[in-house]
């Protein structure tokens, strides 16, 4: 019994490594340089709630930087990949109240953002209408950015708020 936990254990372990690099490149944030971060120093606020806004300000040498980031901690060589096929992405959209500090900003595949930019869309459209508080949306896409499964049920519901 104890030897079939510990398989099972090393095959899950082994498809969560897979799946990670799946590509050569990272298929969500990852958590240990991409945590997520608000807007700290607001240029408005926003929607009913009120809440920080900060503009988009991401340098050229700041997304070369989370690239670099990436590759060295996790192995990808997304530096010697097509640049167009990626965006720096805000992990807690800017829509939302995210930050432009490096803490919320990850290199995001063409793959990746195809499935979750309508998401973040659609989530900022309810905040507006005072329809989902941001503490419920940044959940609901932390959750999807992080389960890509899980996104088209995740659309699903904000549709029907």
């Amino acid at each position: 019994m104890k030897k079939a936990f510990a398989l099972a254990t090393l095959l899950f372990c082994l498809l969560s490594f897979h799946q990670s690099f799946a590509g050569g490149y990272p298929q969500g944030p990852a958590k240990k340089l991409t945590p997520g971060q608000l807007c700290a120093n607001p240029n408005s606020h926003r929607y009913p709630e009120g809440i920080a806004y900060c503009n988009r300000d991401v340098s050229p040498a700041l997304k070369r930087q989370i690239i670099a980031n990436y590759d060295k901690s996790f192995g990808y060589n997304i530096e010697g990949m097509d640049r167009k096929n990626f965006k720096i992405d805000h992990y807690i959209p800017l829509c939302m109240g995210g930050s432009n500090d490096i803490t919320n900003l990850w290199p995001q595949h063409v793959s990746v953002y195809t499935l979750t930019d309508s998401l973040e869309e659609a989530l900022c459209e309810k905040m507006d209408l005072g329809r989902i508080l941001q503490k419920d949306a940044v959940i609901l896409i932390k959750k999807a950015k992080n389960n890509l499964n899980l996104v088209a049920e995740i659309k699903l519901y904000v549709d029907h708020l």
